[in-house]
């Protein structure tokens, strides 16, 4: 390996001078950029063999103004950002922490990660890393094997900072969680998602009755007729008692394993289209994936949340079960009743999901740079605290348009001769209770979060284990 390439160190003081040395070499033209032909010679020169595409890729992983070069910064930026990456990959394979690798950790690592390989396998690996032949790696033969490897993804990054499954508040408009190839082909993909649905399923329950008094106020709450959280909780326990906290909570649970099954394979397929690479993945790609997803699924349960809506809004004795209540809007509605609401929905997507991610993304990468030392572990408080905040903002984000949604699903019991739009919706609230009006409801949906994610969390690091994952 170059010399020049032993010194780099992503956070040493010397590393802006040995990438400007390194940045030299391979600006063989001068012009102050490395384009790929350069960058593939330049490399080959140096002894490190490339694989078809891979400078390429290199390329188009650093090249933030898409000019088709990467000029100092970005070429700096790329291999700090990537080395970091490195470090703590190899860190936490270094179970001993003796500072090398050998044929044991890395075979528990990959079993950790969902892949048993024989002993064999394991020193083939080791072997195809290590330089001096005495079968252990140390951090520079690891980093001098990878540096020049795009991924951007590591998969021991990837492992801990999944959080859409585990985070149920509620609301399943998030982007789906990705799983490694190991975890598809050995089917632990498919116990994760049946412990997120599990942990949905408690965590709604738990949080039933501020769901419940959250659409009580989005539907009949105005100006005119303030509700409070307290007279509200006052008038449903009035009228229905006790239970009545959990109207419309069972058909909300069992939504869920069909939109949680349909979304992810959804989002399988709308990789595969969107990236030539299939699990590789950029963030606005995945958004894009995840947005159709959500939007598939939602479309195919979609008449589901509208006899949620339905259940949660009724009156003691109005609707014998979800089956009668089913009947009742066909036979006084018709068919078209089911999707009242859909195309706020489906615009409420966009919004929650993209936010969602971004500032879930921003949280990371921060949490990353700022205090990943020796393992990409984050630990639970940070995970719940990032998940939380990213899901909240999402929220405020597509809160008005999930409003005007379960008043056009409760039209019915308000008007139901009248048929109305999302834009008169959205007019009518702000003419008549103003801006804050599209808010209506958003304390106990806010309320709600906090708990709804450390219920999930809990139950679904538990039933992991009962798994066997």
């Amino acid at each position: 390996m170059h010399p020049i390439l032993r010194d780099c160190r992503g956070w040493d003081a010397e590393s802006k001078k040995n990438y400007e040395e390194l940045f030299k070499k391979l600006d063989t033209n001068k012009d102050g950029k490395v384009n790929v032909a350069e960058l593939r010679a330049g490399l080959i020169a140096m002894g490190i063999s490339l694989r078809t595409g891979e400078a390429q890729r290199i390329v188009a992983t650093g090249d933030k103004n898409r000019d088709g070069a990467l000029d100092l910064i970005e070429f700096a930026r790329y291999l700090k950002e990537h080395e970091k990456k490195l470090w703590l990959t190899f860190k936490s394979l270094d179970k001993n922490e003796d500072g090398r690798l050998d044929a044991s950790e890395i075979k528990q690592s990959l079993a950790e990660l969902g892949m048993d390989i024989s002993t064999d396998a394991a020193q083939k690996i080791l072997q195809s890393i290590d330089n001096d032949g005495i079968m252990t790696v140390d951090w520079n033969e690891w980093r001098d094997h990878f540096l020049f490897n795009p991924a951007t993804d590591l998969e021991e990054i990837i492992r801990y900072w999944k959080h859409s499954s585990q985070l149920d508040i509620g609301d399943n408009l998030a982007i789906p969680d990705e799983f490694t190839v190991e975890e598809k082909t050995s089917g632990g993909w498919w116990k994760q998602l049946v412990a997120g649905a599990t942990a949905g399923a408690v965590s709604r329950t738990g949080t039933a009755p501020l769901d419940r008094i959250k659409v009580f106020m989005q539907v009949h709450s105005s100006r005119s007729n303030p509700i409070s959280l307290v007279g509200g909780f006052k008038q449903m326990l009035k009228e229905g008692g006790v239970m009545s906290l959990w109207r419309g909570n069972g058909l909300n649970v069992l939504k869920i394993a069909p939109e949680t099954a349909i979304k992810f394979m959804a989002y399988e397929q709308y990789k595969k289209r969107f990236s030539s690479e299939g699990d590789k993945v950029e963030t606005a790609q995945r958004f894009m994936a995840g947005s159709l997803a959500g939007a598939t699924a939602q479309t195919a349960i979609y008449p589901m949340e509208v006899l949620k809506t339905r259940l949660t809004l009724r009156s003691t004795g109005q609707y014998s079960g979800m089956g009668d209540c089913a009947r009742s809007i066909l036979k006084r509605e018709g068919m078209r009743a089911f999707y009242k609401g859909y195309v706020p929905n489906m615009l409420g997507i966009i919004p929650y999901a993209g936010i969602d991610l971004a500032v879930y993304e921003s949280l990371k990468n921060a949490w990353l740079s700022q205090y990943a030392r020796d393992t990409a572990n984050p630990g639970v408080l940070v995970l719940l605290c990032c998940g939380t905040v990213s899901s909240t903002c999402g929220q405020l984000a597509s809160y008005p348009l999930a409003l005007v949604r379960t008043r056009m699903q409760a039209q019915a019991a308000l008007h139901a001769s009248e048929h109305v739009s999302v834009r008169s919706v959205l007019r009518s609230i702000v003419a008549k209770e103003g801006f804050l009006g599209l808010y209506r409801g958003i304390l106990p949906n806010s309320m709600k979060v906090i708990p709804a994610v450390s219920i999930s969390y809990v139950v679904y690091e538990h039933t992991k284990v009962w798994l066997g994952i």
